[in-house]
């Protein structure tokens, strides 16, 4: 693999996480330059050649909607220098909860953005733990999904007592991810029914699986306002849990989120590095997912399978 043929660039969004990917690729990042105006209005300037080279831009698109359009300009800024390849690497993709019409007259935002990344000029799109995995679907370019289970089983492996596990879903739409970790480790599975009044507000919960006396892992793929989390780990020590903690790909962490994990019955919080966090807290770990997304690189570019990657 000729590695001068690859660039690396990076947004403003987690220029750490970029950091560490370029390094576990064997490179630096490539100079680029976010100019921003006193009215708001800000442009992407690449200061070194990209012509015919294959341009990885790394880019998580979480709140503000300026990260997302931070990325479009750096995708156009690319293909108006002659890029041969521009790939979109968004280890977070912002707007993935909005990936279907569930009440009339709504927008679709995933399918959205999808098609504004396509007509910026992307060639391929890298990311991790889709909300729901049916988005890479709105792509006319192919998509790479990465999974936080890569990074998350050794740890489990390490760190808990597999013989009194028990893995859990906060809400019925996560247990297929669930599912997929307690086959893998031949664990119980439990899972909480929650219903809601409107957006980030839970009505009630229930438990459905035995959890008494048990360890119980929470597995999610992002947590917001960690209300519905928080609930789901009171509701298990409610049903006689002898331990909750929980792990979680994206941590968005919005609005009370820190205040109601400090207050909670959840004891650790594992979460990656797709999104850098507001604060640090003695309840959260973080691991990075840097290495999963420099290899992926490296295989895209030898022409290589990625899904050695891939555990579950």
């Amino acid at each position: 693999m000729d590695n001068k043929r690859v660039k690396i660039f990076t947004g403003s969004a987690s220029p750490e996480l970029a950091k560490k990917i370029a390094a576990s690729f064997g490179s630096e990042l490539g100079n680029l330059t976010i100019q921003k105006f006193s009215d708001g209005e800000f442009t992407a300037s690449f200061e070194e050649t990209v012509r015919g080279q294959d341009v990885f831009l790394i880019q998580p698109t979480f709140p503000p909607v300026d990260n997302l359009f931070e990325l479009l300009l750096m995708i156009d800024a690319a293909k108006r220098a002659s890029a041969r390849q521009i790939v979109a690497v968004m280890p977070y993709f912002g707007f993935a909860r909005q990936d279907r019409k569930d009440k009339p007259r709504v927008a679709i935002g995933s399918k959205l953005v999808a098609d504004m990344l396509t007509a910026a000029g992307v060639t391929r799109i890298m990311t991790m733990d889709l909300h729901a995995d049916q988005i890479q679907g709105f792509f006319e370019v192919p998509v790479d999904h990465l999974f936080a289970s890569t990074v998350f089983l050794p740890y489990i492996k390490e760190h808990y007592d597999l013989s009194n596990l028990v893995i859990a879903a906060p809400d019925t739409g996560g247990t297929k991810r669930a599912n997929a970790y307690a086959k893998y480790f031949d664990l119980e599975m439990a899972i909480c029914y929650k219903q809601r009044r409107v957006a980030n507000e839970v009505q009630n919960m229930m438990v459905i699986g035995d959890v008494k006396g048990k360890d119980v892992l929470l597995i999610d793929d992002i947590i917001d306002t960690a209300g519905t989390l928080c609930k789901a780990a009171d509701l298990m020590v409610e049903e006689g849990a002898k331990s909750v903690s929980a792990m979680c790909s994206h941590p968005v962490l919005s609005g009370p989120a820190y205040e109601r994990l400090e207050d909670s019955q959840i004891s650790e919080l594992v979460v990656t590095d797709t999104i850098p966090l507001k604060k640090q807290i003695d309840k959260i770990k973080t691991l990075t997912v840097s290495e999963l997304f420099a290899d992926v690189i490296e295989n895209i570019e030898a022409h290589k399978s990625i899904s050695s990657n891939f555990i579950i």
